[in-house]
């Protein structure tokens, strides 16, 4: 059995505005890839900066690698859910790329070429190695979240978290960033943070539902604890009922009942 890639026990967090996260357990393994859903303002972002130790619980326990939060960066990719780079801004792609490079060896703006040769790896595996020389306005939104999925890449770390990646994005432009990141293989445990149901239940191996709580499954059907913790209990006739029954329908999800 996979050995734990992230084991979280008895989370929480808060900030002065009240609670954000309690008592929350999840555990990701070795080449899963999980989509984190839930409504905005659930918890799902402050989640994932837990985990990189940019935040600290107030009580329980997080492990990554079997470590605590953030003694393990260079094994740990991100992609954020708003770029720092302006859609305009003049670099190239392989530029971009490069960008998620540490910056130890740096003397000036020149690239080593084993850098390069990594970029250029980089972009092979998410399908944008022939945009290397294109500037950013230039691409789609699509092929610029893939540039920054291969940014996210370049370090080969271990274990990716995406925050809303398909978000803005046309619905081709969605289901080539989801057949990129299954593409990565099991060597990459993929967390992704998403309101694009119905493309990702067909692609991940495990779904978490968070909504201050966590409710999480073995395998990518939504249930109906999650459900209730995502929308609530409504009764039939209401629209909000209407919407979870049919969502219940359309996702692959044999076992949800509304």
């Amino acid at each position: 059995m996979n050995a734990p890639v992230i084991e979280i026990e008895g989370l929480n967090f808060g900030y002065e505005s009240g609670p954000v996260l309690s008592d929350v357990a999840l555990r990701i393994r070795q080449g899963d890839f999980i989509a984190i859903v839930g409504p905005n303002g659930g918890g799902k972002t402050t989640l994932l900066r837990l985990i990189q130790g940019l935040l600290r619980p107030q009580s329980g326990r997080i492990r990554i690698f079997g470590k605590d939060p953030g003694d393990e960066p260079a094994r740990i990719g991100y992609v954020p859910q708003h770029s720092n780079l302006a859609p305009g801004f003049p670099a190239t792609a392989e530029e971009v790329v490069l960008m998620g490079l540490p910056h130890g060896r740096r003397h000036g703006p020149r690239f080593w070429r084993d850098e390069r040769a990594r970029a250029r790896e980089a972009m092979r595996r998410v399908g944008v190695e022939d945009l290397a020389g294109k500037r950013l306005p230039e691409l789609s939104g699509g092929q610029r979240q893939r540039v920054l999925i291969a940014r996210a890449l370049i370090t080969r770390p271990e274990l990716l978290l995406l925050d809303e990646p398909l978000s803005n994005i046309d619905p081709y432009g969605r289901q080539c960033i989801v057949e990129t990141l299954t593409g990565l293989g099991r060597e990459t445990t993929i967390v992704m943070v998403s309101h694009d149901l119905g493309i990702t239940a067909n692609a991940v191996t495990g779904l978490a539902a968070v909504n201050r709580y966590l409710v999480q499954t073995g395998g990518p059907q939504l249930t109906p604890a999650m459900l209730e913790l995502m929308y609530g209990v409504h009764e039939a006739g209401c629209p909000v009922y209407e919407h979870i029954h049919n969502l219940a329908e359309t996702l692959p999800s044999g076992e949800v009942r509304a």
